[in-house]
């Protein structure tokens, strides 16, 4: 037993990998892809992008909303979780990350259920509501620029149905948000979109130390 969540060194991150990951193929050549990359700090681990297949898969999700795609390895868990008929918005603005994503997904036969959509976020946001998306997402992730989310974060709430569930990385921001000497504007942003979350009635929260911090809010 343990009063707090246990501190991960290597060895028990490698076991909690060697006997939990469940990782398809084309999913670990898309992560090697991306380690490649200058910016392939920006890729999500592969036990949270399970366990965000998992919480599709436990809320029934069929419509998933992303916001910030890299090269698509969270939306690639995701949409093989989701049914044939399931359907993925998938938001960015760059299309040399964006390509890579495409070609996985095409590899992965989940290309059909995705809808990726390259313009500003809020812009793609605005025209899901202008389409008749309001309260009609199950699940929505939030990976994107960070002084950008309390503005992706309430127009997210306005696509999702009640139950639905909200998913915002990066909400440790590699424990920066506790360092006091840390006064970068994306840290700044980021504490503020967590205390304005803390008070929030409008969803229940959590805030779990998996990745770089996720939170997890359900929309009451």
């Amino acid at each position: 037993m343990s009063s707090r969540t246990l501190r991960l060194d290597d060895t028990i991150y490698e076991y909690l990998c060697a006997t939990s990951l469940r990782e398809p193929l084309v999913m670990q050549r898309l992560r090697e892809v991306t380690a490649s990359l200058d910016e392939a700090g920006m890729q999500i681990s592969p036990e949270q992008g399970q366990f965000m297949a998992l919480l599709a898969r436990l809320i029934g999700a069929r419509r998933y909303l992303e916001i910030g795609v890299f090269t698509g390895y969270s939306s690639l868990a995701v949409a093989l979780a989701l049914p044939d008929d399931g359907r993925v918005i998938a938001c960015d603005i760059n299309p040399q990350w964006t390509r890579i994503a495409q070609r996985y997904w095409h590899e992965a036969g989940v290309a059909h259920k995705i809808d990726l959509r390259l313009a500003r976020a809020a812009d793609s946001l605005r025209a899901l509501e202008a389409e008749g998306w309001a309260g009609q997402i199950d699940m929505v992730f939030i990976d994107a620029d960070k002084r950008g989310y309390p503005g992706y974060y309430e127009q997210s709430l306005l696509l999702m149905r009640r139950g639905g569930l909200l998913l915002v990385d990066n909400t440790l921001w590699g424990g920066n948000v506790a360092d006091p000497e840390d006064q970068s504007e994306d840290t700044q942003a980021i504490r503020r979109f967590n205390t304005a979350l803390h008070t929030d009635e409008r969803v229940d929260l959590s805030l779990i130390p998996i990745g770089d911090g996720l939170t997890l809010a359900r929309k009451r």
